[in-house]
C-alpha cells in the first residue's frame, strides 16, 4: 500500500472508536507502512503495529477504573491525572504483555505527534524516538492542565492533539496521496472555543506561543476538517467515524459505555470493509 498513509485522531477515552477500527484491521491483516497519530490515537496505534489483537482491550477496558490508571488521586499524589509510569512500564511489562521487539522490527513508519510548549508548533517523533520509557507517547498523551510537561529530546512537550489534532498535513507533506483518517467525533461535528482559556493562559503564561495555539486550537481543527471533507470528494480520503450518537467523554469511566463505542469502530470498519480494500488497492 504505497503512499497509502492512516492518520489516527486522539479524544482520550473516545479513542476507544480507534482500537475498534485497528481491530478489525488487525483481523483481516490489513497494516498500513505510514501511520501517524496524536495522543490516544498514537497510543492505541502501538498494539497494532506490534500486531496483538485484543490488546487495546484488555489495557483500557480492564483497567480503565483502577486509580492508578487515571484519577484525580493519580494528579494530586502526581501531578498527573493519568498514571505516566502505570501505564507505559507497569501494565505493558507485567501485567498485559506488550511486544516491544515485534513493534521495534515492524517495517512499518510510525510518527507520534506531540507540540512544542515553547515555540506553539507540532513536533512528529518516529518509532526509533519512542524513548525507553515511551516518552514520546506520554508526552502526546500529556492533555493541558492535567498532565505535566514532558521534557524529551531537546524540547518542552504536551498533547500533540493542542497543535496537530488530526496530522493528515503531515502525511500529505510525506508524499501520500491517499489516506484513510479514523476521527473520533460523528459527522457534522465542529470544535467550539475553550471554557478554560483564562486558566490556561495563567497555567502556561511562560509559554505565550503554546497559550496562542491552545486558544486557536478550534480554528484549526475546523479547518482541517474542512480540508478532510474536500480530499474525501476527490475520493483522496477515506474517513471512518462513529456512525451512532457519542455518549463517551474525553475521561469516560464506564467500561459498558467504553466497549459499545469499541464494537461501533469494529462494527462501522467492517461494514464499509469493501470500500476499504478498494481504496487502498
Amino acid at each position: 500500500m504505497k503512499n497509502v498513509g492512516l492518520v489516527l485522531e486522539g479524544g482520550g477515552m473516545r479513542g476507544l472508536y480507534t482500537c475498534g477500527v485497528l481491530e478489525w484491521f488487525m483481523q483481516n491483516d490489513l497494516y498500513f507502512n505510514y501511520i501517524i497519530g496524536v495522543s490516544a490515537g498514537a497510543c492505541n496505534a502501538v498494539s497494532y503495529i506490534s500486531k496483538q489483537p485484543g490488546r487495546n482491550e484488555k489495557v483500557i477496558i480492564n483497567y480503565v477504573k483502577n486509580w492508578r490508571y487515571m484519577s484525580f488521586r493519580s494528579l494530586f499524589l502526581y501531578k498527573s491525572y493519568f498514571g505516566m509510569d502505570f501505564i507505559f512500564d507497569e501494565i505493558p511489562n507485567k501485567h498485559v504483555f506488550f511486544d516491544f521487539e515485534a513493534f521495534y522490527n515492524s517495517p512499518c513508519n510510525f510518527l507520534v505527534g506531540t507540540t512544542d510548549c515553547q515555540t506553539g508548533k507540532p513536533v512528529y517523533l518516529t518509532k526509533e524516538e519512542m524513548g525507553k520509557k515511551f516518552e514520546a507517547l506520554r508526552a502526546s498523551a500529556s492533555l493541558p492542565i492535567l498532565s505535566p510537561i514532558v521534557t524529551y529530546k531537546g524540547h518542552k512537550l504536551l498533547d500533540g492533539g493542542l497543535s496537530d489534532s488530526i496530522p493528515i498535513r503531515k502525511s500529505l507533506q510525506d508524499g501520500n496521496t491517499k489516506n484513510i483518517v479514523v476521527l473520533t467525533r460523528n459527522k457534522d461535528y465542529r470544535k467550539s472555543p475553550g471554557k478554560f482559556n483564562g486558566l490556561l493562559k495563567l497555567t502556561y503564561r511562560n509559554y505565550p506561543r503554546l497559550v496562542e495555539t491552545m486558544l486557536n486550537r478550534y480554528k484549526v481543527y475546523n479547518e482541517t476538517l474542512e480540508l478532510i471533507e474536500q480530499l474525501e470528494q476527490e475520493g483522496k480520503a477515506l474517513v471512518i467515524r462513529p456512525s451512532k450518537k457519542l455518549d463517551v467523554g474525553r475521561l469516560e469511566k464506564d467500561p459498558v459505555k467504553l466497549y459499545e463505542l469499541l464494537h461501533n469502530g469494529y462494527n462501522d470498519t467492517k461494514d464499509i470493509h469493501e470500500q476499504i480494500i478498494k481504496f487502498v488497492s
